[in-house]
């Protein structure tokens, strides 16, 4: 949990004081030297510790100096004056130096830890009173030092070190001490740096690594760390349980084996057992209260330092006087000196030769004449000393290794033994063997655990009067001499004891002894002691440490199902994390075999070794502004060695393991991403992130995309409502399914007005439209811009969003369904302007009409087509949108069809054939239609409606008129179209082969009525602006005027065209150019909908608009006809580029 203090003012006057928050303790009476009172005004403001999450600040742990906040009455005592008085509009948020250093220089870093293990104060008084807190006063030795020498020495080299150097030899047990201790001075250093670098609070080891590469990389090793924690509480307590029923008290064994073959099995059972109970114990002790184990700490290093002080001693008296420790032979196999106390087939007893213990071993009766093992008849009995001694020059026979398989037995190389060919009833005999197939990297994976524990100092940061100083000194002091200590030890081992008890595991060839017991002096039961409390208080830290480091995790919110572990007893102790941790260790203890053990805690150290390792890497190589750590002895090269060795080290322990473990790291680095609170901690990867962006936009700057790499980069424009909510949801629905994720993705947006007054606005309106994204899961940025007008901010969104090479080459927007009833002009224009400026820029533009009906992500279209009709060569993105569309889960049942249009001169069998192939060698599987289109005169039906959408026109144009004139203009035009259709109808005359029926009369007639009444809205709404003005312009337009103006146009039209045509009189006056792309739009639109009336989706080439500005209003109609009675349509229009090859 984030440590947070509030800067309040001392005084003794409640008025003072009003403005407190109510739960806030009372400020205590402050006297000076002499015992006046002083002057609150003038009193020095002090901390307070705050433990409430989100109380100050946005309760995110971010590192944003929490002792800036002031109230109000301390504002006001400190920034009085005259001399700051330009700055004084800034002091609520940028304080005067001299406030912040006071500040500083009262700041009061509270004991980590003593808070969390102090009991709670009494509820009647002591409560509301503050008890002093002591300043941290632990040096580097008591601090840093004998801590991490505590953790580092441990069951390891008590247990199996012995064994290592006999099974792998002295020359690769020094390997394996070297590779190991490397990696941990390695991960010291980078861990000195990080250390260095600022305070590290409550956490260790996983708040650097989380603050230095972020929320998913931190939860994800923290919780490797945690987990690494847990099993080597399992490993020390699985040591603890073997101490006792090997050395101490066998006889406490519940399972016994009845034969040779079952003691391994009874000895797991005996361990699970006995593990069980010790766990409890232990969890009962912590729970109760770590004081007392903190208390035990003390003894618990007095016994390791004992005990390794007692093995350097051994060894210096082994040189003149070598302890006895006989070794029975047989041949030159090592036998189990358990069940005989000579080591002898024979002795002599009163001048009788009588046979011995070891003869009823390997004979089947006690008589001389008895059946005998033949290994056992054929070879004879040596007896040689377990130790011979530091200057007996045993160093030569143990300097390599002797691996073997399970069940292989330990024999002496150098001794003469006659083989036996019956070896089957070897097994039964009392013979030393390997209990598990030894090679090298199992070895490794096993020792690693011996050399972990290099966190403890930073651990402890708070508790140290020179953090800064004193982790660094520490830790590296303490790796070094655990390193000689270690490096010592195996050459020490290897020079002084026999090789056969080296490999005997359990000391069974020594009377059932700690090995390295028989060595030490005065006596191998300080070894056994002194081993078995180090386990204890190594196995009660891990249970201490653990749940903290799991409520520490659970705190910071990053991994919502693990907030439940944040909790625990009124004093801070975590009891529900220590009821995970014992069930987690339960498992280890479970698995029951030490050997198993230790190399799944050594993957989980090496994790997390590794990303601390990576963390000083890449925060030295990305030269962070914020990275000045105090230990300036690192470099990067130093920091990509070490996580390279820690790398290595984890394949070469147990590449299964290292994979299970990158396994489970990779699920919550995941979940992490996905589910977990987003948190902003100023992390190295946000910093590697930027660097790979800005290198990578470099790269895509030098040279524009090949034809092959083009894809739709997306910029979607969005219009907001009122509320600045999204209108139209269902257009980034369709992104996401034309983008699935892939390329470049800008949601743009343009607010009407100035950043000045829109800031909130604009604020707020980004949310609203990051929330419809991740609503719809369409993956990109968002950009809203405020503009003076709409036209202006959609103008520079397209110039100017993206950056570098990451722009956009594509615009994505909804077809304006409500120009027709707009009020003026503007979301037309604005959408024709778009058009252009795409067209100016070279980008393609992608229009969705009717976007509503489009298909959300969750729906799945059933079988159905997607239809493309291709009219005009776009570059071929026309063909190639609906191959991406395809690849969504939406439209992946649909089929595409791609129809084309043939003229009355064009061969549409080969046209047919040519597309087939080129859709061949583009490797796109789609039916092929060629549409003929039949040359035909265009017809009255055509002809009314260019004479329709012109009189909308001209209506339009018409200014600052009174509601009732031009009601009255209006109806004039709407009656004179109406009387030229029914003169047409009732003369019978025609343009065409065939005139409009009565049904296309009826239906021309509720339009122009449709028309008239639309615009009579219309004008209205502009006639009641106009009139709010004080000077109003009076135009009367009656019938004779407007037959009169219209007469004039007549008598300006291309007689030859007329007469041409024989048009009808109202028809003359049309603009030709006008009725040419009418006709174009009505034949279209029938071809189109007779086809594809029932596709999922139809893809059309969307027609440029005219040069012409005083045509806009008509290439609105004309795309209105072109695509009336289509459900969901996509106009495409192409950037000027190829964006599809059939080149590989």
């Amino acid at each position: 949990m984030s440590v947070r203090f509030v800067v309040v003012p001392v005084g003794q006057d409640d008025e003072d004081c009003s403005d407190r928050v109510d739960n806030e303790p009372a400020v205590p009476d402050i006297r000076g030297a002499e015992g006046e009172s002083i002057d609150p005004q003038d009193a020095v403001p002090i901390l307070e510790y705050s433990r409430e999450p989100n109380r100050y600040g946005d309760g995110m742990p971010k590192e944003n100096s929490p002792f800036i906040n002031n109230t109000d009455h301390d504002k006001g005592s400190l920034y009085d004056g005259k001399n700051l008085a330009l700055f004084e509009e800034e002091m609520d948020s940028n304080p005067m130096v001299s406030s912040l250093l006071n500040k500083l220089a009262n700041y009061t870093n509270l004991t980590q830890g003593v808070k969390e293990h102090e009991e709670a104060d009494d509820d009647e008084g002591s409560a509301k009173t503050k008890k002093p807190v002591k300043s941290p006063a632990l040096g580097t030795l008591i601090g840093v030092y004998l801590p991490c020498l505590q953790n580092i020495l441990g069951v390891i080299l008590f247990l199996r070190l012995t064994w290592i150097v006999g099974t792998a030899g002295i020359m690769e047990a020094l390997a394996i001490v070297f590779m190991t201790c490397s990696c941990t001075m390695l991960t010291a250093i980078s861990m000195s740096a990080i250390a260095t670098n600022g305070v590290v609070p409550a956490g260790g080891s996983y708040y650097m690594i989380s603050r230095s590469l972020g929320p998913e990389f931190g939860g994800a090793v923290g919780l490797c760390f945690y987990l690494g924690t847990t099993f080597a509480g399992s490993m020390y307590i699985l040591g603890t349980i073997e101490i006792l029923l090997t050395y101490i008290v066998p006889s406490a064994a519940i399972f016994k084996a009845d034969k040779k073959e079952d003691e391994p099995e009874a000895l797991l059972n005996n361990m699970r057992v006995y593990g069980t109970c010790c766990l409890t114990l232990m969890s009962l002790v912590v729970f109760v209260g770590v004081k007392y184990v903190n208390k035990l700490a003390l003894v618990f290093l007095a016994c390791v330092i004992l005990s390794i002080l007692a093995i350097y001693a051994g060894v210096i008296k082994s040189a003149f006087e070598p302890p006895d420790f006989p070794v029975c032979l047989l041949g030159n196999r090592t036998l189990k000196n358990h069940n005989f106390d000579h080591c002898l087939k024979t002795m002599e007893v009163d001048n009788v030769t009588v046979t011995t213990k070891l003869w009823s071993l390997f004979c089947d009766s006690p008589y001389p004449n008895a059946t005998c093992n033949k290994y056992f008849e054929l070879n004879n009995v040596t007896e040689i000393q377990g130790i011979p001694g530091l200057t007996s020059g045993v160093i030569r026979d143990n300097m390599w290794g002797d691996y073997g398989p399970n069940g292989m037995l330990v024999e002496k190389k150098d001794q003469l033994s006659v083989p036996a060919l019956d070896t089957s009833q070897d097994i039964n005999m009392p013979y030393v063997a390997n209990d598990i197939t030894t090679f090298f990297t199992l070895l490794v994976g096993i020792y690693f655990p011996s050399v972990t524990g290099i966190m403890a100092g930073s651990n402890r940061s708070g508790d140290l009067r020179d953090a800064q100083k004193s982790i660094p000194i520490g830790t590296i002091m303490a790796i070094a001499t655990t390193t000689f200590i270690y490096i010592s030890s195996v050459v020490l081992f290897g020079a002084c004891i026999e090789g056969v008890v080296l490999r005997d595991k359990f000391g069974d060839s020594v009377k059932g002894n700690l090995v390295i017991g028989i060595l030490a002096w005065p006596s191998p039961w300080v070894i056994v002691i002194g081993s078995f409390f180090s386990c204890c208080g190594a196995g009660l830290q891990s249970l201490t440490g653990a749940p903290r480091l799991l409520q520490a995790i659970a705190r910071d919110g990053i991994v919502p199902f693990l907030q439940v572990f944040g909790h625990g007893k009124a004093n801070g102790e975590p009891t529900w994390a220590l009821l995970l941790t014992a069930g987690i260790c339960e498992i280890g203890i479970l698995i029951a075999s030490l050997d198993a053990v230790a190399p799944i805690l050594s993957m989980f150290f090496l994790m997390c070794y590794l990303f601390v390792n990576l963390a000083c890497a890449l925060q030295t190589l990305l030269r962070t502004p914020n990275w000045r750590p105090r230990f300036k002895f690192y470099h990067w090269a130093l920091s990509f060695l070490g996580a390279s060795l820690c790398l290595s080290l984890m394949f070469i322990s147990s590449w299964f393991y290292a994979l299970v473990a990158m396994l489970i790291a990779g699920c919550i680095y995941k979940y992490i991403e996905y589910r977990g609170a987003e948190k902003e901690w100023g992390d190295g990867i946000r910093g590697l992130s930027l660097n790979a962006a800005r290198y990578a936009l470099i790269r895509l700057e030098e040279a524009p995309p090949h034809t092959k790499n083009w894809r739709p980069q997306l910029l979607v424009l969005l219009n907001l409502d009122s509320d600045h909510v999204v209108k139209h949801p269902r257009l980034l629905s369709f992104c996401t399914q034309l983008k699935a994720g892939k390329g470049l993705t800008i949601v743009g947006s343009v607010l009407e007005g100035t950043f000045m007054t829109k800031e909130a606005e604009v604020k707020k309106s980004e949310q609203n439209i990051k929330s419809s994204m991740t609503t719809e899961r369409t993956k990109g940025f968002c950009h809203v811009v405020a503009s003076s007008n709409l036209r202006d901010g959609f103008s520079h969104l397209i110039q100017s969003a993206g950056l570098g090479g990451m722009k956009h080459n594509t615009v994505l927007m909804a077809w304006p369904g409500t120009w027709k009833q707009a009020t003026d002009a503007v979301s037309w224009k604005n959408f024709i302007e778009t058009v252009r400026e795409t067209t100016a820029a070279h980008q393609a533009l992608l229009v969705a009409k009717n976007v509503d009906s489009f298909p959300t992500n969750a729906e799945r279209l059933g079988e159905g087509t997607i239809d493309v009709w291709w009219i005009v060569h776009d570059g071929g993105l026309l063909m190639l949108l609906p191959f991406l569309l395809r690849q969504h889960k939406v439209w992946r049942k649909c089929k595409m069809r791609i129809f084309t249009v043939a003229n009355m001169d064009d061969n549409s069998i080969q046209m047919k054939k040519d597309l087939q192939m080129f859709l061949y060698h583009l490797r796109l599987d789609a039916e092929v239609e060629v549409v003929e289109m039949q040359d035909s005169d265009i017809s009255a039906f055509t002809y009314e409606k260019t004479l329709v959408m012109e009189q909308r026109s001209q209506m339009l144009k018409q200014m600052q008129l009174s509601r009732t004139e031009r009601e009255r203009e209006i109806q004039s035009i709407t009656d004179e179209s109406r009387s030229s259709i029914r003169r047409k109808n009732q003369t019978g005359a025609s343009c065409s082969e065939s005139g409009p029926s009565r049904p296309l009369q009826e239906t021309q007639e509720e339009e122009a009525q449709l028309i008239h009444d639309r615009n009579t809205a219309s004008h209205a709404a502009l006639n009641d602006k106009a009139d709010t003005g004080p000077d109003r312009v009076h135009m009367t337009w009656t019938k004779d005027k407007f037959l009169t103006e219209r007469n004039r146009n007549r008598a300006e039209a291309n007689m030859g065209v007329r007469d041409l045509f024989n048009m009808k009189p109202e028809w003359e006056s049309l603009n030709q150019s006008n009725v040419r792309r009418m006709h174009t739009a009505v034949r279209l639109n029938e071809v189109v909908v007779n086809r594809s009336q029932g596709a999922h989706l139809v893809l059309l080439n969307m027609p440029g608009p005219p040069k012409n500005r005083g045509g806009d209003e008509n290439y609105m109609e004309f795309l209105e006809v072109l695509l009336e009675g289509l459900n969901r349509v996509l106009l495409v229009r192409g950037g000027g580029r190829e964006v599809i090859t059939i080149y590989s």
